[in-house]
């Protein structure tokens, strides 16, 4: 696909990515969809309201009625679509930083749309035919103002919330100033946890941190989880459909290791999960001792949805998978990545066990994860760095796994290559139980990849 990536279409505001763009795109989708009315929601970044009117205008001279959610969550946008009934448009970047937007396509059923789904909207988006209707047959527009309530409402409603409210849990939160901000706090306090925050009030400048929930932007939280004394510290990227945890030392999660953990709770034998290729040991062993089966799949929600799809008209149980990056699905509940969910599920998990973060997610610790990104700013930059990566592939003493790039498994480390879905890099994977042997195989593919892309710029 040219427009849609792993989870949607992003750029920067005011280059790729523009109010005229937008519309194409929310107009292709409508007519595509021949639905008599979608649900639109954005983020908090500061360009969302624009590029909000820019898609209800492509919705709505189309002949399509749009229902403006405002700012929520991705999985508040999801729910209302399954349980309306609409399909669904995003105006989020997700992780990406302020300068970026993008858009997230939903079906009726209330999933992000599957690969030919998007194919078939890409297909008419760059044919290029008008999709204006005349005056008389233009949709409507009006704003709902309960879909958050309802979302949190639902939530409460499924969790175990009398387990997590006798566990007695203190609970930092940093929503990132992002669209969790205004469901998550409300949220954690109703399932009767003591609740601080940070970063906390909706902001589309993210003057406290950028969206993405890494280490490296979850200072404040780690300070307020000592600060404070909390049992965990949650964090959410812009749109939150992700939630990265902090022990209770302060100390930052590894994303594997809590996918890991909320895994081993829910397989069992004759299961099946589904992640990325750049999955880590930490979930292959999990399945082992579950006697479930992985599967792998292209990097990407897309990608994990589509592949939960085809494995439950196959009868298969789902009943977890996920990225390492914070993005959990719970399929048997919605197959959406919902951080605040995410979070309860791993509150649930705590309360079961009695235990501490740091003990629940040891047994996931033994590896170590290194992951560089190498920008390019030509196709030419981008396809020197590919073709250096098919060398080294070629070259090293492991079978390649092309499904996303290229994924070399040594036994005792593994390492992939790929270009990222929805930003200008090539990312260079690398995962070890020996931190040097990790850094030095990244080491070595990042010298490659940058060696090619400085002959382009000689």
């Amino acid at each position: 696909m040219k427009v849609f990536g792993s989870s949607g279409t992003r750029g920067v505001v005011g280059e790729e990515f523009t109010p005229e763009f937008v519309s194409r795109v929310a107009a292709a989708a409508a007519t595509t969809w021949e639905a008599d009315r979608v649900a639109l929601g954005r983020d908090t970044r500061t360009s969302g309201r624009t590029f909000a009117d820019a898609a209800a205008a492509g919705i709505t001279a189309a002949g399509v009625d749009v229902e403006r959610l405002g700012v929520v969550p991705t999985p508040s946008l999801v729910r209302y679509c399954e349980v309306e009934r609409v399909p669904g448009v995003m105006i989020t970047a997700s992780h990406n930083p302020p300068e970026f937007n993008g858009v997230k396509l939903v079906g009726d059923e209330g999933i992000e749309l599957p690969v030919h789904r998007l194919e078939a909207i890409e297909e008419r988006l760059l044919a290029e035919g008008t999709t204006t209707v005349t005056w008389d047959r233009m949709g409507a527009s009006r704003h709902i103002d309960d879909a958050n309530d309802d979302y949190v409402a639902e939530m409460l409603a499924t969790v175990d919330r009398d387990a997590i409210a006798a566990a007695n849990l203190t609970v930092a939160l940093d929503p990132g100033h992002g669209a969790g901000a205004l469901t998550s706090p409300e949220f954690l306090r109703e399932l009767g946890c003591d609740v601080v925050t940070v970063n906390a009030q909706p902001d589309g400048h993210f003057p406290g941190r950028d969206p993405e929930p890494v280490e490296t932007n979850l200072g404040d939280l780690q300070r307020l989880v000592r600060a404070a004394d909390a049992d965990v510290g949650i964090a959410h990227d812009g749109d939150a459909d992700r939630a990265v945890f902090i022990d209770e030392t302060g100390a930052y999660v590894e994303g594997d290791a809590s996918l890991a953990a909320l895994a081993a709770r829910d397989l069992g034998e004759g299961d099946t999960t589904v992640a990325a290729v750049n999955v880590s040991q930490r979930l292959v062993d999990v399945c082992e001792a579950a006697g479930a089966n992985l599967e792998l799949t292209p990097i990407g929600s897309t990608n994990i949805i589509t592949r939960i799809k085809e494995l439950w008209q196959e009868d298969e149980s789902v009943p977890v998978a996920g990225e390492g990056n914070g993005g959990v699905f719970f399929p048997e509940y919605r197959l959406v990545r919902d951080g605040a969910f995410i979070a309860a599920k791993f509150l649930e998990l705590l309360a079961e066990r009695g235990e501490t973060v740091s003990d629940v997610v040891a047994p996931y610790e033994d590896y170590t994860n290194v992951r560089e990104n190498l920008v390019y700013e030509s196709d030419a930059e981008l396809n020197a760095m590919l073709e250096a990566a098919a060398a080294y592939a070629e070259e090293a003493d492991a079978d390649p796994d092309t499904k996303d790039g290229y994924r070399l498994d040594y036994g005792d480390a593994w390492v992939l290559v790929r270009p990222s879905g929805t930003e200008p890099k090539v990312r260079v994977y690398a995962e070890s139980a020996d931190p040097e042997r990790a850094a030095a195989l990244a080491a070595e593919v990042r010298e490659a990849l940058e060696a090619a892309k400085r002959g382009v710029e000689a």
